[in-house]
Formats: structure tokens, C-alpha cells, sequence
């Protein structure tokens, strides 16, 4: 037991972060230093329900439930002391989707996470009328989708928000988004700090053109920037989020954000001129903007930090989940052999193996695509390996081609940003289970952007650890103090990194692998385009169940 961390929990000198990831819920409480203290956890998976992506409240609920348990018996076990308040909490999620709501409160369909690809239509349209780049996973390209297929629930939509906002709403009553989340729900007006007035209007024209009477402004949650108010605890929150009653109302909330913002916060990387890349069961890359960009590019996103700065975003769907998918499937031999073998020491053997392969992949091809990929423009994936009767095929080889893989679409969009944009870098870091074996993944990304690529040890809890540290801010930062002097002087001093140089001969050998990657996407594309006896499309499915992926096990 440590007393002081002990006194600190019983005296609410503590934040606490909840984030609702792709498929894990996680919960951190920090302390007065803003270290860890405690960490709770309840692993999910999505589902494909109807031909979209879901998951249902039921879980969300049980998740966060559950990671909360789990936290409070890891104060108990550590510390000595019962959790019954905190001395402010955040909430974050997995950016973008769809949550509409009636005005009861009803959810009046299923909630549509980023994952789904089904709104090209829409995103294409929007795009156009506003100038800047819509993706398919905006809510707002969900919204308009749902108007051109004349979706019933339209006549009774009352707000639509995403899932951070969602949580934040039933635990307080407040419907608000953090700058960040709402800038992947609708354009923002980053002198303003609002949504976008002319493309609102322009967005109720399209929607009266399509047949549906709406005020888009009347829909959407109201923004809140890092460090303002975002309300509190109520007391049917409490009781959401602890039912044994132990946890008291009252406590202040920090606005709601998005993964890709608590992100930033975890890795320090909100000044311009900075970025990080998050990997899981997405990748994706946010560089802080130190001007605007030329023109828009679909493969890049507008968005912003939680201070409201702005952000270029390159999002891909499709990360490490494949690449653990064959890492479970070692794993499964390697335990037929001996089953006491710990997974985590497989992923360490695999990944370290893959710094002896061919430096470009010997001759072989991957794509992880297990969903769509809008920056290849493909609506569906198939996982698929391919290689040369004449391919170097070692294990060294292949998955330093699956590392590759993993990294590949990434490139595609960073290529836009570094070399058609001219945005430069001083610093990258790096994040997610994809990074946890040391010195592998964080060297081929270093290879695959040509850029330094930092790994710190206080980001190992992600962003549900970002997530507290902006609850932390809202509540404890000086006056007229910004987010970024914050964490320079107050949370990240002493902090210990492990940056990667590109090697000349990595960045040789990954430029080589694009090549043969980009010129490959028609054999993707026709494995998707393909349908075959045994073989049928993941939408002519009528439920299933996604594979767990995603993070190496600690």
C-alpha cells in the first residue's frame, strides 16, 4: 500500500479516464503526478448486424460497468481503500458513427461505428458542396446517407451524437462533444471553435432538396474546447457507472473526446509541427497543421485537437487485426507443442524475427484488409497473402511483410501529406499495441514516413490515460493556461523516450515494398470483387462476429 497515493484517492486529488475503444473499455485513475494509480478493463468486440457494424448499448454499459469494477478492486488490492469519488472524470471513445436519438431518449437505430464503409454515396456528395474532404465514417456522412436511402427514422430524429458524447450525456445530462470528437462529426470553423455556419446551411438545402425538413444545428451536440466545464456527475450517472452506490455524484467532467485526441494528449503531440500514430484495430496518423493545406485531399481528414488546433488526419480502418491474427495462429502451434507457451512471448519472438527478413518483403504482398479502406477505395476486404513461386519465404521475411502490410496504407496518405502538402515534422510518436515489442514496428514506421518515431513510457496506457489527464486539466491548469504548456511543464517533465532514426536501408526497402504494393491493390480488388461457392460476401452475411484482434497482449 502506498499512503500517499491512498490519501490522494480518499481525498479526490485523483482523475479518472474511461475510454470505449474498438475492443477493449478501459478505465485509468491518475494521481496528483499524474502516474497511473490504478487501471480497469473489459475486452469487446463489434458485430455485423444487418450489413453494418455495431455494438449495442446493453454492451456499452456492461462494459463500462465492468472496467469500473475492475478499477475500484485494483484500488483495493493496491492501495488499501475504497474508490467512492474522484476529483474529475472523462470520458472518450472511438471517433465518428452514428447515435440518433428520438426525443424520449430512444435510440432509433443501431448504432453505425466508423468501420462501416456503406456511405460513399453520401461522403462523395458532401465533399463536393463543402470543398473539404467528407469521410465515409463521419457522422454526418452517415446522417445524409440515411436522407438519399429515405431512412424511416428521419421523422422522428431529435439529436444524433457519437459514443463518447453518448456516455457523457447519460452520465451527466449535457449533450457536448469535445472540439476534437466534433470536428469528425461535422466541419469545423477553427476561428470560431464551432461547426461551420455556411456548410450547416448549405447541409439543410441538400437535406430539403432529398425530401427531409431539418436545422442541422438543432441535431448536433454543442462543442466544448480542453479545460472548459462539460457539467457533472449526476446521480443516476453515479449509479450508471457504479451500481453497488459506493461512487459519489457531483464529480466535474471534462469534455467528451475521440480516441485520435486523447491520443495527442498521450504522446505530447498538440503543438504544430508534431503528430503521432495510433495503432490497433485501425492505424491512423494526426499531425498538428502549423498552416492549411492547399487543397482538399480525400485521403486526408480535417479535424483538430482538443484545444481546437487544427489537424491533419490520415484514418485508415485496417490496422494490426490481421497481423494478430496470424500471430494467434503461431501462437495456437507453438501450444500444441507446449501449453504453457505465453502468447505475449510469441508476439516478442515474431516480431523481433521480423528485423532479420528481406528488407523489402522478399517478393511477397500483404493486405490486412478486413473491412473497406477508403484510401484505396475499396467498400469491402479480404485479408490476403500472396507471394512468388521465387519469394524469399522465411519467417524472418514474412512478417516483416506483415509489419509492412500493417504500415501500408498509412503510407499512402502520409505521401500526400509530406510530399504533395510539404507539411514537415519534427517530431512523431508512437502508440498502441502494435508498438509494444520494442524496437520493431516503431523502426519500420520510422522507415515507412522517414521520420524520427518517439515511444514514451507514460503513453502505455493510451488514451484512456489521455482521456484523464484532460479531466486532470480541466480542473487543476493555471489560469489562461493552454494544453500544450500543460503538458510540457506539468505532466510530461522527466518523461523517458525511445525515438527511431528511418535507416537509410529500411527506408530503401519499405519505398521498394509500396511500389509492388500500390501496383498489387487490382489482385485486392479482385479477391473483393470475387464471389464464389464458399466464398460469399461479408454483407450477405446476417450477423456475425468480429474477429478479436487487435492489440498484442501486455
Amino acid at each position: 500500500m502506498t499512503t500517499d497515493a491512498g490519501e490522494a484517492i480518499t481525498g479526490g486529488r485523483t482523475a479518472l479516464g474511461i475510454e470505449l475503444g474498438s475492443t477493449r473499455i478501459k478505465a485509468v485513475l491518475i494521481g496528483p503526478d499524474h502516474a497511473p494509480l490504478a487501471v480497469g478493463s473489459h475486452d469487446w468486440e463489434n458485430q455485423f448486424v444487418e450489413r453494418r457494424w455495431t455494438y449495442s448499448l446493453e454492451a456499452v454499459w456492461a462494459g463500462v460497468q465492468q472496467s469500473f469494477a475492475a478499477l475500484a478492486d485494483d484500488v483495493r488490492q493496491r492501495h488499501g481503500v475504497e474508490l467512492s469519488t474522484v476529483g474529475a472524470l472523462g470520458v472518450s471513445a472511438m471517433m465518428h458513427g452514428y447515435l440518433a436519438f428520438g426525443v424520449d431518449g430512444e435510440l432509433l437505430t443501431p448504432f453505425r461505428t466508423w468501420r462501416n464503409t456503406n456511405t460513399g454515396r453520401s461522403a462523395e456528395r458532401l465533399s463536393a458542396e463543402f470543398g473539404v474532404n467528407i469521410p465515409h465514417r463521419w457522422s454526418i456522412a452517415h446522417l445524409y446517407q440515411a436522407i438519399l436511402d429515405r431512412e424511416d427514422h428521419l421523422g422522428r430524429l431529435d439529436h444524433l451524437t457519437t459514443l463518447a458524447g453518448y456516455v457523457h450525456w447519460q452520465l451527466t445530462g449535457e449533450r457536448v462533444l469535445g472540439i476534437g470528437d466534433a470536428s469528425g462529426v461535422f466541419p469545423i470553423d477553427v476561428g470560431t471553435g464551432g461547426y461551420s455556419a455556411p456548410m450547416l446551411d448549405r447541409f439543410d438545402q441538400l437535406a430539403a432538396e432529398a425530401g427531409v425538413e431539418l436545422t442541422l444545428a438543432d441535431l448536433l451536440p454543442r462543442i466544448a474546447s480542453a479545460g472548459q466545464p462539460a457539467g457533472e456527475l449526476t446521480e443516476a450517472g453515479a449509479e450508471l457507472l457504479d451500481p453497488t452506490g459506493r461512487l459519489r455524484p457531483g464529480i466535474p467532467l471534462c469534455p467528451p473526446e475521440g480516441d485520435a485526441g486523447t491520443g495527442m494528449v498521450a504522446t505530447n503531440s498538440v503543438a504544430p509541427r508534431t503528430g503521432n500514430v495510433s495503432a490497433g484495430t485501425s492505424i491512423f496518423a494526426m499531425v498538428v497543421l502549423e498552416r492549411e493545406l492547399t487543397r482538399a485531399h480525400r485521403e486526408l481528414d480535417l479535424v483538430t485537437t482538443p484545444a481546437g488546433d487544427p489537424v491533419a488526419m490520415v484514418h485508415c480502418n485496417n490496422g494490426a487485426s490481421e497481423l494478430n491474427a496470424w500471430a494467434g495462429l503461431f501462437t495456437e502451434f507453438a501450444r500444441a507443442l507446449d501449453p504453457e507457451v505465453d502468447p505475449s512471448a510469441v508476439f516478442e519472438i515474431l516480431f523481433s524475427a521480423a528485423l532479420g527478413g528481406a528488407g523489402d518483403g522478399g517478393g511477397m504482398l500483404a493486405y490486412n484488409y478486413l473491412s473497406g479502406e477508403p484510401i484505396t477505395d475499396l467498400e469491402e476486404g479480404r485479408p490476403l497473402f500472396v507471394r512468388s513461386p521465387d519469394s524469399r519465404f522465411d519467417l524472418a521475411t514474412f512478417m516483416r511483410t506483415h509489419l509492412f502490410a500493417s504500415l501500408a496504407t498509412l503510407r499512402i496518405g502520409m505521401d500526400v501529406l509530406q510530399k504533395a502538402e510539404g507539411v514537415r515534422l519534427d517530431r512523431m510518436f508512437a502508440h498502441g499495441g502494435l508498438f509494444r515489442t520494442k524496437g520493431v514496428a516503431q523502426r519500420f514506421l520510422a522507415a515507412a514516413i522517414d521520420t524520427p518515431v518517439s515511444v514514451g513510457d507514460v503513453a502505455a496506457e493510451g488514451g484512456a490515460w489521455g482521456i484523464a489527464v484532460l479531466a486532470a486539466f480541466a480542473t487543476r491548469r493555471s489560469p489562461g493556461q493552454d494544453l500544450a504548456d500543460y503538458l510540457d511543464t506539468t505532466v510530461f517533465t522527466g518523461t523517458s523516450l525511445q525515438t527511431a532514426q528511418p535507416e537509410p536501408a529500411d527506408v530503401a526497402g519499405f519505398d521498394a515494398f509500396m511500389q509492388r504494393y500500390v501496383a498489387g491493390l487490382p489482385v485486392e480488388r479482385a479477391a473483393v470483387d470475387h464471389v464464389g461457392i464458399g466464398h460469399p460476401r461479408i454483407a450477405d452475411a446476417e450477423t456475425t462476429t468480429a474477429a478479436r484482434p487487435e492489440e498484442q497482449p501486455a
